[in-house]
């Protein structure tokens, strides 16, 4: 069985049974799309951040570059925006301290050039600004697009702004797309009687819920390894912090930074006692 949010031609070509899943429980239609020109973009962008954040909402504005990264986020800042910017200098197990900044509220929004590998699961994000929506590569294909889109579809006020002077296929492709899920669902919502509603509280027990049984599970994986050596013999000592680091890595590879935080701890608390 193969799953996928967004599988490619080859996938579909190769399929030869495909069950389609736009449904979600929770009757959220996925989120609406409207294509702004690029002129007044930033000022554009800040108003509707602002609208954002009376509702107590968040945030996120992808851009093509570093450098309009940075200054957007500059910007923001300078108008009284709490802003965090997601870049790939970030060290790896830092990110879940940026991701988790935004969902508590200490940030209002998240500023990055690929939100697409950070494995987004924020149902406060109500608002997604793309730039340069028209342009070609990677990050503005139809894929990518839907799949930047789908950041914003865990809440019931969810909506992208696609900023272009111009519509691509790449958009053409996924406004249609989105277009057609978000009758789908309006249609078996209507047809059940289901209200759309937003998790909120509760996502934020469950993050909470998910976070220590990583953390009960890293710490129990590392007293196993801890067995294995005697940490008063220098020798031994250098090669369980080897270990732990490579298990660190491992976790943060697989995007369990949960774990690879208690580890990275674990280290840095042995360096500090028994010195490098």
């Amino acid at each position: 069985i193969f799953v996928s949010a967004t599988p490619s031609a080859y996938e579909l070509d190769k399929s030869q049974q495909i069950k389609e899943q736009v449904i979600r429980p929770t009757g959220l239609l996925d989120p609406e799309i409207e294509v702004r020109p690029t002129k007044g973009q930033i000022d554009d962008i800040y108003s509707e951040v602002k609208i954002r954040i009376a509702r107590g909402e968040r945030s996120l504005v992808t851009t093509l570059t570093k450098k309009m990264a940075e200054d957007l986020t500059d910007y923001l800042t300078d108008l009284g925006l709490k802003v965090r910017y997601l870049h790939s200098e970030i060290e790896t197990i830092e990110r879940v301290e940026i991701l988790k900044s935004l969902r508590t509220g200490e940030c209002d929004v998240l500023v990055g050039i690929n939100l697409l590998r950070e494995g987004l699961d924020l149902p406060e994000v109500s608002f997604i600004a793309i730039l340069d929506a028209d342009k070609t590569g990677f990050l503005r294909s139809a894929t990518s697009l839907i799949q930047i889109t789908g950041r914003a579809a865990r809440n019931i006020n969810g909506k992208v702004i696609m900023y272009a002077d111009r519509e691509s296929d790449a958009m053409k492709k996924a406004i249609e797309e989105t277009e057609r899920r978000r009758v789908i669902q309006a249609a078996y919502n209507q047809k059940h009687g289901i209200t759309p509603v937003s998790i909120k509280k509760a996502v934020q027990d469950i993050l909470v819920r998910k976070t220590k049984e990583k953390e009960q599970l890293a710490t129990f994986d590392m007293e196993l390894l801890k067995k294995n050596y005697n940490l008063l013999v220098p020798k031994d000592r250098k090669e369980y912090v080897k270990r732990l680091e490579a298990e660190m890595l491992e976790y943060a590879k697989n995007l369990e930074f949960e774990k690879a935080v208690i580890l990275r701890d674990e280290i840095t608390h042995l360096k500090e006692t028994y010195g490098k």
